[in-house]
């Protein structure tokens, strides 16, 4: 493309749906490299949201794309099973071992929402089971069945009526614990609580299918639950029979300092649902469980035109073998480590950042009002306005906005980590005068 589309910027709410154009911040780029972005204004912007943790890899890794162009030379679609080509079982052989053990049978997709959907079907088909339990404040997609199980914002269910086969239960979340309580213990205990109530007076066990979870809350606000919560729901399940699905969309390839969160936990589901950082971009996701759990899945019971596309197979592989090559998921924990310490000093200069989570390179950097702790969106978005004038970009989330995503590429430095870190504080030090608040008001 060689002449500039500034003019086609002024058309977008004309030319693009509302729900698909209006998002923060609309920055037109014309190209991607490693950690960075190249603006259409002749810009370059350190990217901290990796397409929402989807470029693990970086930018266009050399790898990739030369995977992407030699798989475009012999083949272009599937579809799977009408004809069978070598990326896609190439593919399921590698992610067999890198993902927890008995997790070995695929059926792959393009999304994560589609992969949540196969996730919950095959609990169903399995079990008979018509329910479903899921927990407040995760995210599962936008399509009807995953919505049903998506409860971080309620706008993303207003008039849609989602299935009512779908019971919540509390999420956990380390800020409710109490001051001196043990945050191991306590959520343990409360679940169990949660669970008592849930089935002497809504739904009973043997009826429930799937229980269905994020290991970490993604957009609902990168909460990280204490492991043993997520042990006992694990025991829960085992008790009464019923599925355990993990989403790991968000939280898969690397994210967590693992190659999945499952891992960083210590707990294995019955079934699990992965995308997002499996081809460095590409659309690809699968469902995957026991071959023995896959096999009650009858020809028919479900299927996919595009699913498995042998361009994102080829690229999945090329992206696996970069983490491996490069040591990605290492450097995930380490940079991961290195962040959480440079903001956890930043915050001592701002009360305006109420808490830091981070697991991995996946880290969390609430914003709240100074004098009243209560979550602040509006102010984060006035950060993030000041952190792309400057360079950087973060996206956001938490069911008021109100948490900054910082999600680079797992290839990210230290000199790049300093450089976004820095950007961040110089953005809060201007969001405070032009709100004339003064640091001894703090």
């Amino acid at each position: 493309m060689t002449e500039p589309w500034n003019h086609l910027m002024d058309h977008l709410s004309d030319l693009l749906a509302p729900s698909m154009a209006k998002d923060h911040p609309n920055l037109p780029v014309v190209k991607a490299e490693g950690c960075y972005y190249y603006g259409l204004d002749g810009r370059k912007y350190l990217d901290f949201t990796s397409g929402i943790a989807t470029a693990n890899t970086g930018h266009r890794h050399p790898k990739v794309i030369h995977a992407i162009k030699e798989a475009a030379d012999h083949l272009m679609h599937g579809p799977s099973g009408v004809i069978m080509y070598e990326s896609i079982l190439r593919l399921a052989e590698e992610l067999k071992t890198i993902l927890p053990k008995g997790l070995d049978c695929f059926f792959f997709a393009n999304s994560g929402t589609e992969a949540i959907e196969g996730a919950i079907k095959l609990a169903k088909h399995v079990t008979k089971r018509p329910y479903v339990v899921s927990f407040m404040g995760c995210f599962h997609g936008r399509s009807l069945g995953a919505l049903s199980v998506t409860t971080s914002k309620s706008k993303y269910r207003k008039f849609l009526q989602p299935t009512g086969l779908v019971y919540q239960v509390p999420y956990a979340n380390p800020k409710e614990c109490p001051v001196h309580e043990d945050p191991e213990e306590y959520f343990k205990k409360k679940l169990e609580n949660d669970f008592d109530i849930l089935f002497k007076h809504q739904v009973t066990p043997e009826e429930v299918a799937c229980m269905i979870i994020e290991p970490v809350l993604g957009e609902g606000g990168y909460i990280i639950p204490p492991k043993g919560w997520l042990e006992k729901i694990r025991e829960v399940c085992d008790e009464h029979g019923i599925l355990l699905i993990f989403d790991e969309v968000q939280t898969g390839f690397g994210r967590t300092g693992d190659w999945f969160a499952s891992q960083t936990f210590g707990v294995t589901p019955d079934i699990m649902a992965i995308a997002k950082g499996i081809a460095s971009g590409l659309p690809l996701s699968a469902t995957v469980a026991s071959k023995e759990l896959m096999e009650k899945w009858p020809i028919g019971s479900h299927g996919t035109t595009f699913g498995g596309n042998p361009i994102a197979c080829s690229a999945a592989l090329a992206t696996i073998e970069v983490l491996k090559e490069e040591n990605l998921i290492a450097n995930s924990k380490m940079m991961g480590d290195y962040a959480t310490k440079k903001l956890t000093e930043l915050k001592a200069q701002h009360p305006i950042i109420g808490s830091i989570r981070s697991v991995g390179l996946m880290i969390g950097i609430e914003i709240v009002d100074p004098y009243t702790g209560e979550p602040d969106g509006y102010t984060l978005l006035e950060i993030l306005n000041k952190c792309l004038e400057k360079g950087v970009l973060f996206y956001l989330c938490g069911n008021s906005g109100e948490v900054i995503r910082m999600i680079p590429p797992l290839t990210v430095t230290k000199q790049e980590i300093d450089t976004g870190i820095q950007v961040l504080n110089e953005a809060i030090i201007e969001v405070k005068k032009v709100a004339n608040i003064q640091p001894t008001s703090f």
